[in-house]
């Protein structure tokens, strides 16, 4: 089957070939994974809407479907083809919100598909409703970074305000989540990871202490504790957008109040409540706390994570701590950090042990400031494609043969964009 590469995407693709002209392994791979998301993942829809699937699951999760398209980002300003696609995505996934905010995965069409028929308030639309935190600021980043790549503003339409102010209503909520959340969650017969704990409400968490709860990790995994950290992070900096979008081209002064109100209570309590004390590495940051003393000193290789701050345009107030919380994760330290005779990185406790991701190296290498260690890691994940030609979940560290999921997007899109930042090519924000 021909690719479909615009013009665009032929400079891009020239541009890698130039820079890895000694490594045709490096190229091809890179053609594989940049062609792969366009070639079997994207439709445009009559309404001028763009739907996404994942990848090996025909739906469209609300934080994947902008991870695998961000790095044509780079591309929109002067492909008119790929901006439309762009915000087509935008257009579908604040139509997918106003449906219901706490859906993580949406059907093409109301069909009734669903992963399975879990004890919450589903309609014919979900595929699945994990409450997810990062799947209501994943949609508002890509509309914000359409608008700064691109000039456009088109897409910041009445059904993107529905939509903005149903997120803040949504985060207004989860700061309590004990007190006012309708959300409930259950799945029958199911690995504990898979359900919520508490008929459905999950672990017990301090309200009204400025952090958003969340239900679910960028993993689709359950919560140990309700505030996750990275996703706390990752709303600080997408709130920002919202003021600077309402403010700047929406003329919306109320909403970008509540914004900035929220935010700044968000950024306070990370600040004065997320910040552990580690007797081997000093001050760090938690992956997830319940704001009654309980904490968890990990990461995961899923975006967001403690990792990818820097990568989401979270600001620390004290470099320091950001740090030594890169020290931990990227250490034995962490529990979910594996090395081994292929590879050495952080793992997700969504996969078996002694398996890394793809996604975690490409986080690693967008966030290193060494050229020399972003192309080890791309050589890296080079040789550990497992002979597919494409990246995957998980791979063993001692045999990337073994992998999880045999086509993943998200991961390929990673390896693209840590391949164009490594030739000098970012998406402005």
């Amino acid at each position: 089957m021909e690719k479909k590469i615009t013009p665009s995407m032929q400079k891009m693709i020239d541009l890698v070939s130039e820079k890895f002209k000694d490594d045709p392994k490096m190229v091809q791979l890179f053609i594989n994974c940049f062609t792969n998301t366009l070639d079997k993942t994207v439709e445009r829809l009559e309404d001028g809407g763009t739907y996404i699937i994942t990848g090996d699951i025909p739906a469209m999760w609300l934080r994947d479907s902008v991870a695998q398209v961000r790095p044509y980002l780079t591309l929109a300003a002067e492909d008119q083809e790929i901006s439309d696609m762009l915000a087509g995505l935008v257009k579908r996934q604040f139509f997918c919100i106003n449906l219901d905010p706490y859906a993580n995965a949406f059907n093409r069409e109301e069909n009734g598909n669903c992963w399975e028929k879990d004890e919450t308030e589903m309609s014919d639309w979900i595929w699945e409703r994990k409450y997810e935190l990062d799947s209501l600021c994943y949609p508002v980043q890509m509309a914000y970074l359409l608008w700064k790549n691109t000039g456009r503003t088109d897409h910041f339409d009445e059904d993107f305000v529905k939509g903005v102010r149903t997120i803040l209503h949504v985060f207004r909520t989860e700061q309590h989540h004990e007190e006012k959340s309708p959300y409930r969650f259950v799945r029958r017969n199911c690995y504990y990871t898979d359900t919520l704990s508490r008929d459905g409400k999950g672990s017990l968490v301090k309200d009204g202490i400025g952090l958003i709860w969340s239900g679910f990790r960028p993993s689709d995994d359950a919560c140990e504790y309700g505030y996750l950290i990275p996703s706390n992070m990752f709303a600080v900096v997408i709130l920002g957008y919202l003021e600077e979008i309402m403010t700047n081209i929406l003329n919306e002064p109320e909403i970008a109040k509540e914004a900035a109100a929220i935010r700044r209570e968000v950024k306070e309590a990370i600040d004065s409540i997320a910040i552990v004390n580690n007797e081997y590495y000093g001050k760090l940051y938690a992956y997830e706390m319940d704001g009654l003393g309980r904490y968890n000193l990990m990461d995961d290789a899923n975006v967001p994570s403690l990792l990818a701050m820097s990568y989401l345009g979270y600001e620390p107030a004290d470099p320091e701590v950001a740090k030594n919380t890169r020290n931990f994760v990227l250490s034995e330290g962490n529990p979910h950090y594996y090395k081994g005779t292929a590879a050495a990185g952080v793992s997700s406790p969504h996969v078996p042990p002694c398996y890394i991701w793809h996604i975690g190296l490409a986080i690693q290498g967008l966030t290193e400031d060494s050229m020399e260690e972003k192309k080890r890691i791309l050589e890296m994940m080079r040789d550990t494609d497992g002979g597919t030609g494409m990246m995957h979940e998980g791979f063993h560290v001692d045999d990337p043969t073994k992998y999880t999921r045999e086509w993943f997007s998200w991961a390929n899109a990673m390896f693209c964009e840590l391949m164009m930042d490594y030739c000098g090519v970012r998406v402005k924000r």
